[in-house]
């Protein structure tokens, strides 16, 4: 099976691609001039280089599955609500349009859990099919594209399989996030300052995000022009301040996790747990 790859370089892309190799699959993967990919890879895909606002027509066809991992401004503070929409909106539904115009009709797309937004409160667990109120410009973004998507699946009659993420960590991880900060803190044996850490999240290692994500190849249960979302998570929702002590006490630090020390972000979403769907058995 050959796939086509957007951000094969980023954190998520990179441990992505050492999995397909290590089951065999055949990768194809577009990465801007100069990227380097976040962990060392076991074998290097086929690698185009360019942008996403290219013309990749030729060079997807023969693939199978169109995976989109790229995403602009992940990482607070967020880029403009107007930079956010272009390439996470309009850029990326072109180059979709460009798979389909290349033979492509299965395709698998990473949102973020954060769609939901103020959501997350209404609920201890989050379903599949609740309402979309972001609160930052990144998850609006996203949440604008997946409707986009989600209607243009349906009029091409194609099989999409919409991921949304919620909390990863991992090698690799941009070292301005809490699991590695929290490492190189222990490591060093400094002290951590933290917020009071009574945010619940679903906290999920990056090697099971990228199983989750490569299961999504059988698409026998996603029917044409049905789009599915599917929650990536481990289901095992803890405070901040759990995981904080948790690895603290991992990688035996002798520093001191100072919690209260921060402020929480403005409109923080205090509760964010997702309901788990297998969507494979279904």
């Amino acid at each position: 099976m050959k796939i086509f790859l957007t951000g094969g370089t980023g954190f998520i892309g990179s441990h992505f691609i050492n999995k397909a190799h290590s089951q065999g699959f055949n990768l194809v993967c577009l990465r801007r001039p100069g990227s380097v990919t976040r962990v060392d890879l076991t074998k290097d895909p086929k690698w185009l280089d360019g942008s996403l606002e290219d013309d990749w027509v030729e060079e997807m066809r023969g693939c199978d599955i169109f995976v989109h991992l790229a995403s602009h401004s992940t990482n607070v503070p967020y880029d403009t609500l107007e930079e956010c929409l272009y390439w996470n909106l309009t850029v990326s539904l072109k180059l979709m349009e460009q798979a389909r115009e290349a033979g492509i009709s299965k395709f698998i797309i990473s949102g973020t859990g954060f769609e939901y937004g103020r959501v997350g409160e209404k609920y201890d667990y989050i379903p599949t099919n609740a309402n979309l109120e972001p609160t930052m410009t990144y998850p609006a973004s996203k949440a604008a594209a997946y409707m986009a998507f989600y209607q243009w699946a349906v009029e091409h009659k194609l099989q999409l399989n919409y991921l949304r993420i919620f909390q990863v960590f991992g090698e690799g991880e941009s070292e301005e996030r809490l699991w590695p900060s929290l490492k190189e803190a222990a490591l060093s044996g400094n002290d951590f300052d933290l917020t009071l850490g009574e945010q619940v999240r679903d906290f999920t290692h990056v090697d099971d995000v990228v199983s989750q994500f490569i299961e999504c190849f059988d698409f026998s249960n996603v029917k044409l022009g049905v789009p599915v979302v599917t929650h990536v998570s481990c289901g095992k929702p803890q405070t901040i301040r759990e995981f904080a002590e948790f690895w603290w006490r991992q990688w035996g630090a002798t520093g001191k996790l100072n919690f209260g020390v921060h402020q929480y972000r403005k409109n923080e979403v205090m509760r964010f747990v997702p309901k788990i769907v297998d969507n494979l058995k279904k």
